[in-house]
């Protein structure tokens, strides 16, 4: 029991709870080795002792918590938090005790953002934002701590909205050079918005990719996930773009033949998008443009500016970037002298070379930044009530520059996963380290403060790959199987305030997606927060009774409602069973193939003669009109936002990503296509009669009145 003490003090789970509501022990040699990754040693039972004394003894004597967090609702009905919150979790789970509340007669004074000092414990007039506060007891101990003043909620939408999700880099049009760019963006959203009354477009997260090639395609296994990859940007927009001289055409036209032959090959030859070769054109693009041509001193105080308001994150991020184009991204590897970002500051001002290609790939943040810009301002132009949604992924490669740039923020020798669940018994391993929510609450969550205001400056909402991450975590020790894992918990009130505050000063939206095993209590606390939540249509179902498709009216409302995501099968894809015949072809249907149809033929009947039921299907059967029809069944859900998965529109059949898969399946490389597999560009897109009428019967049906209808 002492081990489990020491465990549940530091929010580290000796159980968990299945879905089917078992209490599961975890191995031992896992909490150990968990607690060791949070600098705890409870390798023998007298280091238990010792370790459980200290930090009992700790509490006692703490006068503040490192953060603390109080909720402005304007009305006083919410007051100062205490740190870690008193948790109960999932049933058998022990709770994460708070530290000791400061003894009476302590002098607390506060230090907000702008300068100004308040002495006490009210805070109801303190200005929103991330504060110091200072603690003085009576016996002359003093301690420092984060306030974080946080309004009560996210902001909301206006009215109801309907959108599009896409992976940008599916989507090319006749300009891109092998895959879809931010040019490609601004025009998507220019179009939706003008023509089709859209309010939003979700994309994939456009975080930095891991150098190096081959790369990892997928973008939810990035290197950086405060900075943009410059492998998105639209090299012909670039201002020096139209100053090259003469002498360097001939070089720059021999680039363009290379992108040409790129958009070739996926477009009009069926090769799948080759992210690395796109980087390598556009590589040597960008080195001639920026060599080239000086920019002109406004364009020059622009970037002075950029580089001031980014700090030393961007310094940081850029010097990783450059070091491992010398050294490779494996930066455990590196040199002792290049392994930590302050040690490495010496070899870049002793290498001119170095230094150069660090501020070569600060130009190239600046640029991809400008680019967003221009995009969500083309959104705001189109009319789009809430604009581009960006995606946060849930971690980053732990070879990559934010794992490098904040090591102390990280978990040694941990992977983010899941547990053994209904769906995979084996459990998950994402491959990515974790935050230590130690090192998180000691920095006043500068790091993840840090990286949603990034994140935000462009954004109309957030959606956050795997939300349930806010309250507690997966951890799998290295070496080890995803079964030997366990639960580690985080200060959800300090996260939830840090994003409900970020959120509100950047005017966005925030989307959780809360798929799969969510611990009770967490949907209703995020709801609390004005957090919108992700139903996909086929999981509504009334789970806890019938198990037959859950009626529209019951949906939740705040949520974004969506037919599929890009880890499921197509809508096409579903109604024609197609995605079964794929799962065995692959190896990945659980039982017998023809076991596997009937049982799916009868869920899909069983959608289909709902829907004929709400008269959803008046056209008859036929895939156009039951995609069609599923989107009315989602219009008829109190939903807020509605999102359509955009190769929905045109019939694409193929998952962009099918979990559990490798080298058998090319996820995260396809381009949107049609029913026939052949690639459709975004002009081919947006002049289909398929795509025309489904987007113009969601703009018809959730257009205030009055509005211009398409």
């Amino acid at each position: 029991m002492t081990l489990a003490r020491l465990a549940a003090r530091h929010g580290v789970a000796t159980v968990h709870s299945p879905a089917d509501g078992a209490v599961v022990p975890v191995p031992e040699t896992t909490v150990v080795a968990v607690l060791a990754a949070l600098g705890v040693d409870a390798s023998t039972p007298e280091a238990v002792a010792a370790a459980l004394g200290a930090v009992e003894r700790a509490d006692r004597e703490s006068l503040l918590p490192p953060t603390l967090v109080h909720w402005r609702t304007g009305d006083g009905s919410e007051g100062p938090g205490t740190g870690p919150r008193e948790e109960t979790g999932p049933p058998g789970e022990p709770p994460l005790r708070p530290p000791a509340a400061h003894p009476p007669g302590t002098r607390l004074q506060v230090t907000t953002e702008d300068g100004a000092v308040v002495i006490g414990e009210d805070w109801s007039e303190l200005p929103l934002g991330v504060h110091a506060v200072q603690a003085e007891a009576p016996d002359g101990r003093t301690a420092t701590g984060t306030l974080i003043v946080s309004p009560a909620r996210v902001p909301g939408p206006d009215r109801r909205a309907y959108g599009l999700l896409v992976q940008l880099y599916s989507l090319l049009s006749t300009r891109s050079w092998g895959m879809g760019d931010l040019g490609d963006l601004r025009e998507l959203v220019t179009w939706a918005g003008r023509r089709h009354g859209a309010g939003f477009v979700q994309v994939n997260p456009l975080h930095a990719g891991v150098p190096g090639a081959p790369t990892d395609p997928s973008p939810y296994r990035p290197s950086s996930r405060r900075f943009p990859d410059p492998v998105h940007l639209r090299i012909e927009e670039i201002p020096e773009y139209a100053l090259i001289g003469p002498e360097r055409r001939e070089e720059l036209d021999r680039i363009l033949a290379d992108a040409a032959e790129l958009r070739e090959r996926v477009l009009g030859k069926g090769a799948l998008i080759d992210r690395d070769a796109v980087w390598e054109v556009k590589r040597r693009a960008l080195e001639l443009l920026l060599a080239s041509v000086e920019p002109g001193p406004g364009r020059r105080a622009d970037f002075h500016d950029f580089l001031a308001g980014r700090g030393r994150a961007l310094e940081d991020h850029a010097t990783y970037q450059a070091l491992a184009e010398r050294h490779g991204h494996h930066w455990r590897a590196w040199p002792d002298a290049l392994r930590t970002p302050r040690a490495a500051e010496a070899a870049v001002r002793a290498d001119p070379a170095l230094a150069a290609r660090v501020d070569f790939h600060c130009r190239l943040a600046w640029l991809t930044d400008r680019q967003l810009a221009d995009a969500a301002g083309a959104a705001r132009e189109a009319g789009m009530e809430i604009g581009i949604v960006h995606d946060l992924a849930v971690g980053v490669h732990p070879e990559g520059s934010d794992a490098w740039a904040g090591q102390e923020a990280f978990a040694a020798g941990m992977s983010v996963g899941a547990p053994p669940d209904a769906f995979n018994s084996r459990g998950q391993d994402w491959g990515l380290p974790p935050w230590r929510p130690d090192a998180l609450a000691a920095a006043g969550y500068a790091p993840y403060r840090g990286l949603l205001r990034e994140l935000l400056r462009h954004a109309g909402a957030l959606r956050i790959d795997h939300v349930m991450g806010l309250f507690r975590l997966w951890w799998v020790p290295e070496g080890r199987e995803p079964t030997e894992g366990t639960y580690v918990r985080y200060d959800a009130e300090a996260m939830l305030a840090v994003l409900v505050l970020e959120a509100h000063r950047a005017g966005a939206l925030v989307i959780g997606e809360d798929l799969g095993t969510v611990e009770p209590g967490v949907r209703e606390e995020l709801a609390r927060r004005g957090v919108f939540g992700t139903s996909v249509l086929w999981f509504e179902r009334d789970w806890a009774g019938t198990g037959h498709p859950l009626p529209p009216e019951e949906w939740r409302a705040e949520c974004v409602a969506t037919a599929t995501t890009h880890d499921l099968p197509s809508t096409a894809a579903r109604l024609s069973g197609d995605h079964v015949v794929l799962r065995h072809r692959l190896g990945l249907l659980p039982g017998d193939l023809e076991r596997e149809r009937v049982a799916d033929r009868a869920e899909t009947a069983e959608w289909r003669g709902l829907f004929e039921r709400l008269g959803l299907l008046p056209e008859g059967p036929g895939e156009e009109a039951e995609i069609r029809a599923v989107h009315r069944y989602l219009l008829a859900t109190p939903a807020r936002m509605v999102g359509v998965w955009l190769p929905d529109a045109v019939g694409d059949r193929r998952p962009q990503n099918l979990p559990g898969t490798w080298d058998e399946y090319p996820n995260w490389r396809l381009p949107v296509a049609g029913p026939d597999g052949q690639p459709l560009t975004l002009e081919a897109l947006a002049a289909s009669p398929r795509a025309h009428a489904l987007l113009s019967e969601l703009h018809a049906r959730t257009a205030p009145p009055g509005a211009r209808r398409a």
